[in-house]
């Protein structure tokens, strides 16, 4: 016991002592040092690295210690048009306050503002990234923080830009507060795990403001989508927690708010959909659970395709919606309960806030669209209301199973 003492004893004097030798260095035109990649060369683990403010032409700034650099009224570093501009290639690195600016094009090798190559515990925050192909990069990275940057860029095609948030192959990661916009995916997991986004708006992105690909146990929570391509793509995918985002203003022939393709034991909770072309898409989901979400002026409010199974939607709001439900086929086996619908015009003679007779959500005119879009110019005639009135007494087209058995008569307080 006495030797554990000693030993830790030990080791606490040689990091304090260690510590007490990191020293700053200051870098600018009032220095003897005017160059960032030299002060790095001259740095040691542990070291702070002050740079002040003007343009600084660096070429491609390579971080292979772990130390913490930071700028003083945002330093520009900017990278000509050619060249991937900061490269972080070890851990336990600190980067903040710096206006990173005109990245390299390249589809190959994704030069990026700045990349972090197979490092962990490097923090990224308070920079100011625009016109790069990539904004923030990371491959291999682990326990890393990407907090409180703008990312703004100015591609036209997806072809021409990448994403703002890359991560790839990580795992432990935090992306908060980031304001993303005028990118290919506002922000892109490729196989990581056990990850947070939160507080981030991601807006103007060519294709998605989030998107998921093969990345489990992942959370995204009080995130705002608003006006990309598609507002968030969560696919092949399982155990992932979408709490108290808003999805907004996703509009386009195949845009909306979600799209959940292929995956399963996922969670949608406290979020908010308005002005999407569809709310949320689903394709091949399995054991999700939909509640307490509003939809709200939405086209369609939900497409639930039929290789879906084990849906739960129960406590959710639906309000002023073109169509609440939409499908592509007649057995349904995912359930609906316990939901408001505000077109619900059934009666209450116990008053217990339930609908007695089922509300059936999905619409014969929305079928009739799925199988034949070219009909929806007949949308709002007499003839259109007449069928859906009679469809709901005497359904024919509609699935059968697909209703809300306990439609709630006034909405939630959600």
């Amino acid at each position: 016991m006495c030797l554990r003492i000693i030993l830790i004893s030990f080791f606490l004097i040689l990091f304090f002592h260690q510590g007490s030798n990191a020293t700053q260095i200051n870098v600018g035109k009032q220095f003897s040092i005017h160059s960032i990649q030299k002060a790095i060369h001259q740095s040691s683990n542990g070291d702070t690295i002050i740079v002040n403010s003007g343009i600084y032409f660096e070429h491609n700034l390579i971080v292979d210690k772990s130390i913490k650099m930071i700028g003083i009224n945002y330093p520009v570093l900017d990278g000509e048009h050619k060249y991937e501009v900061v490269s972080i290639k070890s851990s336990f690195v600190t980067f903040s306050g710096f206006k990173i600016q005109h990245s390299g094009y390249g589809t190959l090798i994704d030069p990026a503002g700045i990349k972090i190559y197979d490092a962990h515990k490097v923090t990224i925050s308070d920079n100011i990234i625009d016109d790069t192909f990539f904004g923030i990069y990371t491959q291999n990275g682990k326990n890393c923080v990407i907090k409180n940057n703008q990312l703004r860029s100015y591609g036209k095609q997806e072809q021409e830009i990448g994403n703002g948030i890359h991560c790839w192959k990580c795992d432990s990661m935090q992306i908060i507060g980031n304001t993303v916009s005028g990118h290919r995916d506002g922000i892109y997991f490729e196989f990581v795990t056990n990850s947070i986004i939160w507080r981030n708006i991601s807006t103007d992105n060519i294709r998605y403001g989030l998107h998921f690909m093969f990345s489990n146990k992942d959370s995204y929570i009080t995130n705002l989508f608003r006006n990309n391509g598609a507002g968030v793509a969560v696919m092949f995918t399982t155990g992932v927690k979408m709490f108290n985002n808003t999805f907004e203003e996703n509009w386009g022939d195949a845009a909306f708010g979600l799209l959940l393709k292929e995956i399963s034991d996922s969670y949608i909770i406290n979020n908010k959909f308005r002005k999407n072309t569809v709310g949320i898409y689903m394709e091949g989901a399995s054991r999700c659970e939909m509640q307490k979400n509003i939809f709200e002026s939405n086209g369609w409010a939900i497409k639930i395709q039929a290789s879906c199974m084990d849906v739960t939607v129960t406590k959710n709001n639906f309000f002023g919606n073109t169509f609440d439900v939409g499908t592509n086929g007649t057995l349904v086996l995912n359930s609906f309960n316990s939901n408001y619908w505000d077109k619900y015009e059934g009666y209450d003679i116990n008053e217990d806030n339930i609908g007695d007779v089922p509300y059936r959500p999905i619409s014969m005119f929305s079928v009739i669209i799925e199988q034949n879009p070219p009909a929806m110019i007949l949308f709002r005639s007499i003839m259109v209301s007449l069928l859906d009135k009679t469809e709901k007494i005497i359904p024919t087209l509609t699935p059968e199973n697909l209703k809300d058995e306990t439609p709630l008569m006034k909405s939630l307080s959600l």
